[in-house]
């Protein structure tokens, strides 16, 4: 995936492959609690993933000696990848035993682990289905607010719930790197605020040629490779580009 802005929108440009691809290839776990009464909203569980990606690279065990870091080097060598699994009751009680980190949204609750080697999986995770997720909103989401961090999402790809929060992860990350070390602190003291919508179609070719953070696919699953998929705005970003 690459974060360099493409003014075509969303046509496949793929990358070509590089020393992120002859790395060892791990993957960044992460699970939604979805019950069969109860199931979260769409909007809130892509939210949720975001902020829990966040929630772990600021994180003191994923950084120096901490009992995460080499993993998440190894991962952010590699491409970043990442997979969201669903559990419910019993799975679910097994998924919050591995270590990790839950976080709850106003409707989501979505577990990250520490990455894992690509065919490493624990058991009580591979076990856990990808597929099933999906989600619906029940009210259209409110209009973020002005001055917090927007993961847009492309207006012109259809992606699983699944997808998406892990697409959503992605433009978290990307903008977390994107972040001086001071904006990336005052960001995790505040909580990791953000939201996630998706774009107005009449914006999506402005947001993709903006220099803001882009996630490209890499075309794994269910969207072409190279399709531009979420655009990352983040305050302190749109100030720097803004400078002259």
């Amino acid at each position: 995936m690459s974060h360099v802005p493409d003014p075509s929108g969303d046509r496949p440009s793929p990358a070509p492959r590089g020393p992120r691809d002859e790395a060892p290839q791990f993957v960044l776990p992460l699970v939604v609690r979805i019950e069969r009464t109860a199931p979260p909203a769409r909007t809130d569980a892509l939210r949720t993933a975001a902020r829990a990606v966040l929630l772990l690279l600021g994180d003191e065990r994923a950084h120096g000696d901490g009992a995460w870091a080499e993993a998440v080097r190894a991962w952010e060598d590699a491409r970043i990848r990442k997979v969201v699994r669903r559990a419910r009751g019993a799975e679910w009680r097994r998924a919050e035993a591995l270590p990790g980190i839950t976080v709850t949204g106003d409707t989501a609750q979505v577990r990250v682990f520490p990455p894992i080697p690509l065919d490493g999986w624990p058991k009580d995770l591979a076990r856990l289905q990808v597929s099933g997720t999906e989600l619906d909103d029940p009210e259209p989401p409110l209009p973020p607010g002005p001055a917090e961090p927007v993961l847009w999402l492309s207006p012109h790809l259809r992606m699983s719930a699944g997808k998406a929060m892990a697409q959503a992860g992605h433009g978290a990350q990307l903008a977390w790197w994107a972040l001086s070390g001071d904006e990336r602190a005052a960001w995790r003291d505040a909580g990791f605020p953000l939201s996630v919508r998706t774009a107005a179609p009449a914006d999506w070719s402005r947001l993709t040629a903006s220099g803001l953070p882009l996630v490209r696919d890499a075309g794994f699953t269910e969207v072409a490779p190279g399709s531009c998929t979420v655009v990352a705005e983040h305050p302190a970003l749109l100030r720097a580009a803004a400078r002259p």
